[in-house]
């Protein structure tokens, strides 16, 4: 079950991911420069419509953002994207490859 813990951890988790403090995430998203960190350290939740926003910032789409096993949505979206354009059999190499990398 996800609960607020998870939507301040997750925030964290991929803010890092993507290099960006919370002060200046805070800022980019036109906000008080605490306003990431009250998130953050469980203080606060955003609005659906701040969610959206964080969400557009950290390159990951809302669906994807509630989805545990994926530790960093971003990437795998990325790699999903590149994948696309790939022939059956090198998707079946690179198949093959991520199950040796297990």
């Amino acid at each position: 079950m996800i609960d607020a813990d998870f939507i301040s951890d997750r925030i964290a988790q991929l803010r890092m991911e993507k290099g960006f403090s919370a002060r200046d995430m805070s800022l980019s998203l036109g906000q008080s420069q605490s306003y990431i960190n009250n998130i953050e350290n469980k203080k606060a939740l955003p609005s659906m419509q701040m969610f959206l926003y964080i969400c557009e910032f950290l390159d990951v789409e809302p669906k994807d953002f509630f989805e545990e096993t994926v530790e960093s949505p971003g990437k795998f979206n990325e790699a999903v994207t590149a994948f696309k354009s790939l022939s059956p059999k090198q998707l079946e190499l690179l198949t093959a490859l991520a199950k040796e990398m297990k």
